[in-house]
């Protein structure tokens, strides 16, 4: 899929729309349990959808299609999220989503676009766990606790930890962690491997103490 096409600016035209009214409803206190039934259909189908797509293409394998991206990792933890908003589970779909699904939505490493099914299941996911974040963070008010850039980096050297053992075992790349994904993205204009995994390492923790202060400063600023 090429960046900035038509499909992809849809794309991510749907993404603003949705994140912008996701929070004004929450943030008036409507519609939160239909915002979380559609949100948590919305992602959780596109991710099963993404597995099922796989299968009936006859793609599916053990080496690229086992749930061990951190996108995949952000889905699952927005879907339940939505429904038991505790305050880690709401930074880790916050600070994941914001960095990790943000990526893949602007650097889409997606073969296949619009009308593809692959076109709607990949940002289903990806967009469904944006606006999950947004929606909680800004509309519901459940504001990153100090020290959670900290708890999130932590999370995710566990996530790359399991994403590293199953690429020996399948041969797989699961979280870029063999080789740079083929499309374009912030690894293209990094070292070589294994360097990249080290550059990558410390661009998210600057990331997130970015995200961190920024998140904190809008709070102070537009917080109730």
């Amino acid at each position: 899929m090429r960046q900035f096409s038509v499909e992809h600016l849809a794309a991510l035209g749907v993404l603003v729309a949705a994140s912008a009214l996701a929070i004004w409803l929450a943030r008036r206190d409507r519609a939160t349990t239909a915002l979380a039934i559609l949100l948590s259909a919305v992602i959780l189908a596109g991710w099963v959808g993404e597995q099922v797509a796989d299968v009936v293409d006859g793609i599916w394998s053990v080496k690229y299609t086992l749930p061990l991206q951190l996108t995949d990792v952000v889905s699952i933890t927005a879907i339940v999220a939505l429904w038991w908003p505790r305050p880690l589970l709401v930074e880790l779909t916050y600070f994941w989503a914001l960095t990790a699904s943000l990526q893949a939505t602007l650097t889409p490493d997606l073969a296949r676009t619009f009308p593809s099914a692959f076109y709607f299941t990949y940002f289903a996911y990806h967009v469904g766990a944006i606006v999950t974040a947004l929606m909680l963070v800004f509309g519901r008010e459940i504001y990153p606790r100090p020290g959670a850039t900290g708890r999130v980096f932590g999370a995710t050297l566990v996530v790359a930890a399991v994403a590293g053992a199953a690429d020996l075992i399948t041969g797989g790349n699961y979280m870029y962690l063999r080789e740079k994904p083929v499309h374009a993205s912030l690894l293209s204009v990094m070292g070589s491997w294994p360097w990249y995994i080290l550059e990558t390492a410390v661009l998210a923790i600057a990331m997130l103490l970015v995200l961190e202060a920024l998140t904190r400063a809008l709070a102070r600023r537009y917080g109730s």
